[in-house]
């Protein structure tokens, strides 16, 4: 009896004990997450995405029938299962699971997958970035309105079995699963038609996170926990808000304030508080880089690119500009996007530096371009975000063009990024500066920019001799296709068909609160993966 009452106390505190661990997982599920994106997005329709606010928005709320793992790693989503195709490469065949729902409890079914990349392909869609479907069957015949998009190379072979057939082997098709083919509810679809993914009410999700408040165009919103996906469970956080937030200063004060936990700062951040343990700082498979118009008289000449490239000096920019770890570039493709199959070399350090500064150079260039416009003064105007970094780089820009190109007077257009990216589209620039990010390690996505038919070559730039050898290349495989890509990328640069600046480099502050954000050259952090500490 007495060792009965004295094990009393003893099951008392750690009943209690066990009684505030609960508690204390409990509050920390429902503790807010506060963190901030750099601008608004344009749209949550994954068919119409083409910028990378929208396409992180995209990637919290929605998912594919893959997904990546917190080390970046393709693993399964809505499929049971990673894969092999058959046929040559050219055939996948998809089982998806049974437990995969949207936001409103309704199955996610092969039907949604189909409805989605039937709708993305259909030129009346006018989905910009349509051509991530590019070696779908029939997909060329589909888009230019010759066949009905129900004749894609997509079929739904049964509720929870998805079939692609595509016209060749893709290597990279995996990534194109995980991060660009979404499905759509059908039935949101068709109640919202053109309008679907405007705002959060007219868009479902089926990823780990429901979008809320977005109106679609106010700067903060919600991710909500989705309590029907599939791996809710291991959702720890139960509520994100997000804030647009532009200046790196404001952000950089947030966070010391405690009420954000996850921003990106400057350079000027990184180089004053470079040992924090909270400062994280990560090179992007992204390129910033310079369209001309080719449709304006003024901008169409390969004399001023070429003059302008060699008027800057891209580790000035990097070093003493941005000071955010930022890399000048050295060709079209970025440091880590493709390696030499056979020596396993990152093809960006094979291919060597194709972007030299020389001031002489860049003059003669310009003289050669004064002539053949017979002018001795232009005014040009360089389109840029309206964000921190933008403002600095379109600065410098202006800075050394006018001092290195006697007779050049550069304007600065900087508005908002979804302005940005309408001017874009509309072609409404002289010069434009734009970042493009890839969603596959693959020379050939930046590359594509200056092809004849890319829907986001803004620069309606077209060379018969270009065009060729990147078709050529991307119709060979291995080694072949490699030294294609090699070719293509020598070429470009050669002619200057657009002209890449700096691969950014990202720097993040993360609260010591918080755990299980990582990031990689193609990823941003997913907050399905985070926790409180």
């Amino acid at each position: 009896m007495r060792r009965f009452v004295s094990l009393i106390p003893i099951t008392l505190l750690l009943l209690a004990g066990l009684s505030a661990c609960g508690s204390k997982s409990s509050a920390n599920q429902n503790k807010t997450l506060n963190v901030t994106l750099a601008d608004e997005p344009a749209t949550v329709d994954p068919n119409k995405d083409t910028d990378t606010n929208s396409a992180s928005v995209i990637a919290q709320t929605m998912e594919g029938l893959y997904t990546y793992s917190k080390s970046n790693k393709i693993i399964p989503g809505v499929a049971t299962k990673v894969v092999k195709p058959t046929n040559h490469g050219k055939t996948y065949t998809f089982t998806l699971k049974k437990t995969a729902k949207w936001a409103n409890g309704q199955r996610v079914t092969a039907q949604d997958f189909v409805t989605s990349l039937r709708r993305m392909a259909d030129p009346t869609t006018k989905a910009q970035y349509a051509s991530v479907l590019s070696a779908f069957k029939n997909y060329n015949a589909v888009q230019h309105g010759k066949l009905a998009p129900s004749k894609l190379g997509i079929t739904a072979l049964s509720k929870t079995k998805l079939q692609i057939q595509l016209t060749k082997a893709v290597p990279y098709f995996n990534d194109l699963v995980a991060s660009k083919y979404y499905p759509l509810n059908t039935a949101a679809v068709r109640k919202y038609g053109s309008k679907y993914g405007t705002n959060a009410a007219r868009a479902m999700s089926n990823g780990p996170y429901k979008l809320v408040g977005w109106t679609g165009s106010n700067s903060t919103w919600r991710y909500v926990k989705n309590p029907h996906y599939w791996n809710a469970q291991n959702v720890k956080i139960h509520q994100i808000k997000m804030a647009v937030t532009k200046d790196s200063t404001t952000a950089a004060n947030l966070f010391n304030a405690g009420k954000i936990q996850e921003t990106t700062v400057s350079g000027e951040y990184v180089r004053a508080n470079g040992n924090s343990k909270q400062l994280h700082t990560h090179l992007l498979g992204r390129m910033n880089l310079l369209y001309f118009n080719s449709k304006r008289q003024t901008t169409a000449s390969e004399n001023l690119r070429q003059a302008v490239s060699y008027a800057i000096d891209r580790n000035q920019l990097t070093n003493s500009v941005l000071k955010d770890g930022s890399k000048a570039a050295l060709s079209a493709v970025p440091r880590g996007d493709q390696t030499n199959p056979q020596t396993g070399k990152d093809m960006a350090s094979e291919v060597g530096n194709l972007l030299t500064y020389n001031v002489s150079t860049a003059k003669r260039y310009w003289h050669k371009y004064l002539k053949e416009t017979g002018k001795t003064k232009v005014t040009l105007s360089i389109l840029t975000d309206d964000s921190d970094d933008d403002k600095k780089v379109g600065t410098y820009l202006q800075s050394v063009l006018e001092k290195n190109l006697p007779g050049l007077t550069i304007t600065l257009t900087q508005i908002p990024h979804a302005q940005h990216v309408s001017r874009d589209f509309a072609g409404n620039f002289d010069i434009n500066l734009i970042g493009w990010s890839t969603n596959w390690l693959d020379a050939s996505d930046y590359l594509d920019l200056a092809a004849k038919g890319n829907s986001v070559n803004f620069t309606n730039w077209n060379d018969q001799t270009y065009n060729q050898i990147l078709t050529s290349a991307e119709n060979q495989s291995g080694q072949a296709r490699y030294n294609g890509l090699v070719k293509a990328d020598k070429y470009l640069m050669r002619v200057k068909g657009y002209v890449p600046l700096y691969q950014p480099s990202e720097a993040k502050l993360i609260s010591k609160q918080v755990g299980g954000l990582t990031y990689s050259l193609l990823n941003d952090a997913q907050y399905q993966y985070a926790y409180w500490k």
